[in-house]
């Protein structure tokens, strides 16, 4: 629920901006574009701190898990404010990418905006990947579902300029999601502070005193894994703008389903997170049999929640998409129709890669609760970019399936993912249980 809650922000962003029409919803898509790639790296670097903590935790030691969120927040701050930078430094890369020039024209007042509120968001990943390698992930739900009552509320006010406040459309919802996230920083901070058993954790800080090996160990870490959902996100960004070059429609329609398919995987990377941290634990503790007995079967469960959310895509592919537009506008009735239908071709592909997805995001939580970064790194490069990048840009570009075919490469770069993930986690285990 917590990492729902980052993709709940955009889902209320996409639903209202929607009803202002298809060029609004192309525009905040192509923002978030942008917006995604920075925010898999900030999310992917603070990874590092789970199984850091985790460990310590397993090991009965406090002073390490501390050590790992000082140093982590730290990191994730300079992270930040680097990430908005290239942000700014990145913009006129939307006028040579053959977008529709009046979605271009929406998104860049947007984007400045929401790439601000990724320094925030990024010093509040410290903190959840602190909590969670305590086995504590309620408290960043929490701060999530605080922040998306205040997104959802300053979008209302903001996008349509209710109750007297001003019509801002999609700078309105960029507003919302910036103090949203503001707030989701100073309220988990407040939640860990007031709770005895993190006082000590998050208080008490001397910044000034900075260990280079703690530093170095988090960056060995993060860095391979900031790739490994660089890796993963770039291509769903990929898919966005090969949409664009497609159309605003195909564009629109791309951001329905790649939202929907992002609210199912969060449930996947949450188990995945689950699989990080209880690697991380038993792994302090040096038994490996039951580290591998754990991990598979959240493997399993993973297994069985996507079934699930592949029966629902099927089932709801035609509907779903109706959510994020107003159908029942005369001047917008023809693209609304077409979006609608081009989302439902792309939700039948969505079904079918919810599984490969989800095993993939979990075995990766495993391997780094292992942490072992470095090879998941090249194995997410090869079933991304050697796979499924090339079948997406061809079947795309330079077929009939158009959008369906850009989301027939997105599933077989997860599943050839998926596939060499396990590999090497079985190796992995099989051979820390023979040398343990």
């Amino acid at each position: 629920m917590g990492l729902l809650g980052h993709t709940v922000v955009q889902l209320a962003d996409n639903i209202m901006v929607g009803q202002l029409g298809t060029a609004e919803l192309a525009a905040v898509s192509l923002g978030n574009s942008f917006v995604f790639i920075a925010m898999s790296l900030g999310i992917g670097f603070s990874t590092a701190i789970t199984p850091l903590v985790a460990e310590a935790d397993g090991a009965g030691n406090k002073a390490d898990g501390k050590s790992a969120l000082k140093h982590g927040l730290v990191l994730c701050a300079v992270l930040g404010v680097s990430l908005f930078g290239l942000i700014l430094l990145a913009k006129p890369l939307m006028h040579m990418m053959d977008q529709p020039p009046e979605v271009v024209e929406l998104a860049m007042p947007y984007l400045d905006l929401v790439a601000f509120s990724l320094i925030p968001l990024v010093i509040f990943q410290a903190f959840k990947q602190f909590s969670d390698g305590l086995s504590q992930t309620r408290y960043p739900m929490y701060a999530t579902v605080v922040a998306n009552v205040v997104n959802i509320i300053l979008n209302y006010l903001l996008i349509f300029g209710s109750f007297g406040f001003p019509k801002m459309g999609i700078v309105g919802a960029a507003i919302g999601t910036l103090v949203a996230r503001i707030l989701m920083v100073l309220y988990i901070w407040y939640l860990l502070k007031s709770k005895k058993k993190f006082h000590d954790y998050v208080t008490g800080f001397n910044f000034r005193d900075l260990e280079k090996k703690v530093m170095n160990k988090i960056i060995s870490l993060g860095f391979p894994s900031a790739l490994q959902m660089f890796f993963e996100v770039a291509i769903f960004t990929a898919a966005i703008w090969l949409s664009g070059v497609l159309g605003k429609n195909a564009q629109a329609a791309n951001q329905i389903a790649l939202n929907l398919s992002s609210m199912t995987f969060m449930f996947s990377m949450g188990l995945g997170v689950v699989a990080m941290i209880r690697v991380g634990n038993q792994k302090g503790l040096q038994n490996f049999k039951e580290l591998r007995r754990i991990a598979q079967s959240i493997f399993l469960l993973t297994f069985f929640v996507t079934i699930v959310f592949a029966t629902l895509f099927l089932w709801g592919r035609n509907w779903f998409p109706t959510l994020y537009l107003d159908l029942d506008s005369a001047l917008n009735l023809s693209d609304n129709t077409e979006v609608v239908f081009l989302a439902a071709q792309l939700l039948l592909v969505s079904a079918f890669f919810q599984i490969s997805d989800g095993i993939q995001v979990v075995v990766l939580g495993a391997l780094r609760g292992l942490q072992d970064v470095k090879i998941p790194t090249f194995i997410t490069f090869i079933a991304y970019w050697l796979v499924g990048f090339p079948i997406c840009y061809y079947l795309g570009l330079h077929t009939e399936l158009g959008s369906a075919g850009i989301w027939i490469g997105l599933l077989a770069g997860l599943t050839a993912s998926a596939i060499m993930l396990y590999i090497r986690f079985n190796y992995l285990t099989k051979k820390l249980i023979v040398q343990s």
